[in-house]
C-alpha cells in the first residue's frame, strides 16, 4: 500500500483511520487522496497556500477527465471538513469550488442473446485438465451470477458456503459496496449450476479447506483478474470487442465485466415494460435486488433503453462527428 508523503501525510492517515472506525471502505478515498498528496509534493506548498485559488489551479492542472477530477475534489472536500472539525483549519477552502461539468457516460449493454452467447463461450472454454477444471468452472459460475443476478464482480468472489441457501433458492450478499446486506432469489438455472459446481468440487477435493463458495488457489477466493481475463477473451471470441470512444461530450464505454450488471438491470426493465407492467413500481424492487443505497442510482438504467438503441446512438454520434 502506497504511503502519503506530503506535509499533510499525518492528517491524511488520521482521516482515513477515522473513516475506517465509522465502517467505511477507504480504498477509493485513498486512491483519490494519493493524487492530491502527489500534487502537494509537486507544487511544494505549505498550509498557508491551501486557499481557494490553489484548488482552482489544481482543478485546471489535473490531466484527466472531468469525472475523475470531480471525484478527487469530492474526496479532498470531505478531508477538509474533517480538518475543520479537528481544528487544523478554520474553514473548508473547497466549500465554494464547483465541480466540472461531466461528459455523459453511456455504458455498454449486452442484448439477452449476447449474454447467452458470452456465457456459452465461457463454458466452452473450461479446461478439462486436472488443476484447471474446478477453477475454470468457478469462473464460469461467477460470470453466470453476474449475468443472471446482476452481481458486482467482487460479490460472487466473496461468497461463503452458508451464503448460498439451496433450500429456498436464495443468496445472501454481505457487506456490499454501500455496506449493505441483501438476500436475493436465484433463478432455477443458476441454482442448478451452483449445485453442479458444488458436486464437482466435492468429488475432486477430498481435503477441501477453502472457506469460499467458489474456491481459488491456496485457500483464497477466485482471482478477480482471472475472471476479468476470461470475460475479455470471451467478448473478443464472440466479436463484441470494441474500444472506448469519446465523441463530443459523450463517452461510450467498452464491454467490461460490470457491463453484465448494467445489462441485467436494463434487460430486466425491458422485459417488465414488454409485459405492460409499471416501471415506476419495478424500480424500487430492482434497486433493492441490486443493492443500491439510494433509489436514484437505479433510475440511471432508464437512460439506455437497450443494446440496439445504444448502437444507434453510437452510430449517430459518429455520423455527426464526420458531418462536422
Amino acid at each position: 500500500m502506497k504511503n502519503f508523503e506530503s506535509f499533510l501525510s499525518a492528517q491524511l492517515d488520521e482521516y482515513l483511520a477515522y473513516r475506517k472506525t465509522l465502517g467505511y471502505a477507504t480504498k477509493s478515498s485513498r486512491s483519490h487522496l494519493l493524487t492530491f498528496d502527489r500534487y502537494l509534493r509537486e507544487t511544494a506548498v505549505d498550509w498557508s497556500s491551501l486557499q481557494p485559488p490553489f484548488f482552482l489551479e489544481m482543478r485546471a492542472n489535473l490531466k484527466m477527465e472531468a469525472s475523475g477530477i470531480n471525484k478527487i475534489l469530492s474526496a479532498v472536500r470531505f478531508f477538509f471538513q474533517f480538518l475543520v472539525r479537528r481544528e487544523y483549519v478554520a474553514e473548508n477552502p473547497l466549500q465554494d469550488i464547483p465541480f466540472l461539468k461531466e461528459d455523459t457516460i453511456v455504458p455498454f449493454v449486452f442484448s439477452p442473446e449476447h449474454v447467452d452467447q458470452l456465457l456459452r463461450t465461457v463454458c466452452k472454454d473450461i479446461r478439462r485438465r486436472e488443476g484447471f477444471f474446478l477453477t475454470d468452472y468457478g469462473v464460469f459460475t461467477a460470470a453466470l451470477l453476474m449475468a443472471r443476478c446482476g452481481l458486482r464482480i467482487s460479490e460472487p468472489l466473496r461468497l461463503l458456503p452458508h451464503h448460498y441457501r439451496g433450500d429456498d433458492g436464495t443468496l445472501y450478499i454481505e457487506k456490499t459496496k454501500f455496506r449493505k446486506d441483501r438476500l436475493i432469489p436465484v433463478p432455477k438455472g443458476v441454482m442448478t449450476e451452483i449445485e453442479n459446481y458444488l458436486s464437482v468440487r466435492k468429488s475432486l477435493c477430498t481435503d477441501d479447506k477453502n472457506p469460499y463458495l467458489l474456491a481459488g488457489k491456496d485457500h483464497k477466493p477466485l482471482s478477480e483478474q482471472n475472471l476479468r481475463s476470461t470475460f475479455h477473451h470471451a467478448v473478443k471470441d464472440i466479436g463484441l470487442e470494441q474500444p472506448r470512444r469519446v465523441i463530443g461530450n459523450m463517452i461510450f464505454n467498452p464491454p467490461t465485466p460490470h457491463s453484465l450488471r448494467h445489462s441485467f438491470a436494463i434487460n430486466t426493465l425491458i422485459a417488465i415494460r414488454k409485459r405492460g407492467e409499471s416501471l415506476r413500481d419495478a424500480l424500487p424492487v430492482l434497486a433493492a435486488y441490486l443493492g443500491h443505497s439510494e433509489y436514484k442510482h437505479t433510475t440511471i438504467y432508464l437512460r439506455v433503453a437497450d443494446a440496439l438503441s445504444r448502437k444507434r446512438l453510437v452510430d449517430f454520434a459518429l455520423w455527426q462527428r464526420r458531418k462536422t
